[in-house]
């Protein structure tokens, strides 16, 4: 019989009461320093690996820890640090990477795969030559720290191969240089890094090649086999310790049998959403093999169905040589631990399972496989049982009947038709300015709602307040010159979670927070049943802050892909029915804001490109009903009223043509990090309405110049016709302070002005 152990392929590092992002936050302001912060940063390892030994796992990760990405860390580990950096330091330098400073610019920001965490893209050249960073070996000193504490852990690293794919060539790289370029020299390090963490004892290492998990051409196929062959060819033992290759997010497809044919010890499958490669697993050749069997689901919150899964390891058995039953990918996506969770009703909280509660699933799991079934009898009733409760109020028969009636919802008039008439009853200059949505969200608005929740305040209280500060950003926004205002959204705590306290089929939990980037952290509602909205949602702040003003203001809403992209969905039916559902509460809420006299409404959707399918072959299926869904929500309106849209932080050059099919009259993007070059692949096909490339950045504290603006405007115009221009930020401005928002605006304005005169002089 096959050797059974336990794993996770990583965990959450925020700390159960978010004390990484205190701690981080603290240090960037100057109230803590370095010590404090490093203090922290080993409290929360520490309590990490002891959760997982005491839970009963057999092996356990490391350097799964990170102060801000786990990609930055790698580049900083093999010193692949842009010069522009190079007269900083240690963890000055480390933040400046991620944050930028006044003078230098962050590196890029993307989306880790078709996951809500974003990570820092390394920028690299031909001339880029890695070693590994002597005075801060991270995983050879995690490693040391575990086993200190008599905890023996299994290193975790980004594999070669995704290291350099999720890189890009900076901005004065060759056109033809590809990072792929860089495999050599970058093995070597590998190998050398490799061999420290066996002469310090670690049994095994974890690299991870979640690439693997995308479409990839033959020659990256071949850079995998060539870079396993080389890393495992050394003996097991003092040169390497045994390598695992984990892929997650999808099926490996083409590329598990390329790792088979490879030395490499074990190979960790996502058998969540990459089930289908459990079909070729027997074909593959992994009977010599560990195999990572990853059977609870990393991505989402509910509970595991322990006898499908039993069913499903019982199946690799006699095909594999020892089997690890595992998590399908890192717990960091998840949540920490429902046992903080005190407010869920009942009949919801016993169908879910945290990070904490998945760790158990995956020790049930073993210890039936090691002892059989009867061994875990009660808990495989207890989760059937609970699997087979319906939760309370998840089916709507009226939402359904809706949808049955409507259909796929009426389209439109074409585009050109539309910016006729918008055009004609329009007062706005060329180029005209404005943001996405959000204003800096102050510690005294965040104080009204802890009150409000508190009871300290009452309901009047509390809405004097949020018009005081929609008054004040009105006014700030008039002052500063901005063509189409917002009411700067003081009352909404998250553009997810806010509307999703207002819908029906939504739960929010208290204490479910889940890292997006840095010290950026937060809580996906649970969409458990069918979804509908009980009454207006936006309507009575948008029209109050455009009473206050004669210029436009925007309605904000958020789409019906990202609602679903960023919180925990049911699983029990279609995506697609799940969307449309979703898009139906929101075409009652845009129709209401164009009764009450809004004519511009933006329906953000940042996550569109981020949920698109890693591989290819299931991607029509997803845009087809993700196009569906923000047509339903959006083709309500007359064709007077401007439907805005906007996306950040994503890969959208990828699906220029379907930022066209949403039909959208104007869509911002994010641009400043990427120097526009979205703006000139939407150009490419045609893309023929309005669009806002984001001119600055406002991920970065870092406040852009007039000039820095001009020469982005100048860029974007190269690809864009003037009337087809809008200027904005790339996204909105919650996270940032009054003092870099304000001047940061009015040198956009100003570099719009300047802009704006030379193409229309009169």
């Amino acid at each position: 019989m096959a050797i059974i152990r336990t794993t996770v392929l990583g965990y959450p590092r925020i700390g159960l009461r978010r004390e990484l992002k205190r701690a981080v936050e603290a240090y960037w302001s100057g109230t803590s320093d370095a010590d404090a912060l490093a203090q922290t940063a080993a409290h929360l390892r520490r309590t990490t690996w002891e959760t997982l030994r005491d839970a009963g796992l057999d092996e356990i990760p490391s350097n799964t820890f990170s102060l801000y990405d786990h990609v930055l860390d790698h580049a900083v580990l093999f010193d692949a640090i842009p010069a522009r950096f190079a007269d900083l330091t240690g963890l000055e330098r480390y933040f400046a990477m991620a944050r930028g400073t006044s003078g230098v610019a962050p590196l890029e920001m993307t989306k880790w795969f078709d996951t809500n965490y974003h990570y820092l893209v390394p920028e690299l050249k031909p001339d880029t030559t890695f070693c590994l960073d002597r005075t801060h070996n991270k995983p050879v000193e995690e490693y040391r720290a575990a086993a200190s504490l008599g905890i023996t852990t299994r290193p975790v690293l980004l594999g070669p191969v995704s290291f350099l794919l999720l890189s890009k060539p900076a901005a004065d790289a060759p056109k033809d240089f590809r990072t792929l370029d860089l495999l050599d020299g970058l093995l070597e390090v590998y190998r050398e890094l490799l061999a420290e963490l066996a002469a310090h004892g670690a049994p095994w290492v974890q690299l991870d090649e979640p690439v693997l998990a995308a479409d990839r051409t033959p020659d990256e196929l071949n850079a995998v086999r060539m870079a396993y062959e080389r890393l495992a060819a050394v003996p097991v033992g003092t040169e390497r310790p045994k390598i695992v290759v984990a892929s997650y997010f999808a099926p490996l497809d083409t590329a598990l049998p390329v790792l088979a044919r490879t030395p490499i010890d074990g190979i960790a499958l996502d058998l969540v959403a990459g089930a289908r490669d459990l079909d070729r697993v027997a074909s593959a050749g992994l009977a010599g093999k560990t195999v990572f069997a990853g059977l609870v689901d990393g991505r989402n919150v509910w509970r595991c169905d322990l006898a499908a899964a039993l069913s499903t390891a019982a199946s690799l058995l006699g095909s594999v040589g020892e089997l690890v039953v595992s998590t399908s990918c890192s717990l960091m996506h998840v949540p920490l631990d429902l046992d903080q969770e005190t407010s869920l009703p009942a009949d919801l909280r016993s169908r879910l399972a945290f990070a904490r509660q998945k760790v158990d699933e995956v020790v049930l799991l073993g210890r039936a496989l090691r002892e059989g079934r009867s061994a875990i009898e009660p808990e495989l009733t207890a989760a059937s049982e609970a699997l087979a409760t319906p939760v309370a109020g998840a089916v709507d028969a009226r939402v359904r009947a809706r949808l049955e009636a409507l259909g796929e919802g009426t389209r439109r008039s074409d585009y050109a038709t539309r910016v006729a008439v918008q055009q004609s009853a329009s007062r706005l200059p060329l180029l005209p300015t404005t943001t996405i949505g959000s204003f800096p969200q102050t510690r005294e608005i965040r104080a009204a709602r802890a009150d409000l929740r508190s009871g300290r305040i009452d309901e009047e209280q509390y809405n004097a307040i949020i018009r005081a500060e929609i008054d004040r950003v009105i006014a700030l926004q008039e002052d500063i010159g901005l063509d189409v205002l917002v009411h700067g959204e003081p009352e909404r705590n998250d553009m997810v979670q806010y509307f999703a306290e207002r819908l029906n089929g939504f739960a929010s939990t208290e204490h479910g927070w889940v890292q997006s980037y840095g010290s950026r952290y937060v809580r996906p509602p649970i969409l458990f049943g069918d979804v509908s909205r009980p009454e207006p949602i936006t309507v009575e702040w948008t029209t109050y802050a455009q009473s206050r003003t004669t210029k436009p203001v925007k309605g904000m809403l958020t789409g019906p892909v990202t609602m679903l992209a960023w919180s925990f969905v049911r699983d029990d039916q279609p995506l697609a029915e799940t969307a449309r559902q979703v898009a139906l509460a929101l075409r009652d809420e845009i129709r209401d804001l164009e009764a009450a006299g809004i004519r511009i409404i933006q329906v953000d959707e940042p996550a569109l490109r981020e949920r698109l399918p890693l591989r290819s072959a299931d991607q029509p299926d997803y845009i087809a009903w993700a196009v569906a869904a923000f047509r339903l929500a959006t083709s309500g309106v007359s064709d007077s009223t401007q439907i805005h849209s906007h996306m950040c932080y994503s890969e959208f050059g990828e699906i220029v043509d379907v930022i066209d099919e949403l039909d959208a009259d104007v869509t911002s993007v994010e641009a400043a990090r990427s120097r526009m070059e979205l703006v000139a692949d939407l150009a490419k096909v045609g893309y023929e309405r309005g669009i806002g490339p984001g001119v600055y950045d406002i991920h970065s504290p870092r406040i852009p110049s007039v000039t820095e603006i001009e020469t982005s405007l100048r860029l974007a115009l190269e690809a864009v016709e003037v009337d087809r221009l809008w200027v904005n930020p790339d996204c909105g401005l919650k996270t940032r302070r009054y003092a870099e928002v304000e001047p940061a605006l009015r040198n956009m304005v100003e570099a719009a002005r300047r802009v704006r005169r030379e193409v229309s002089p009169a």
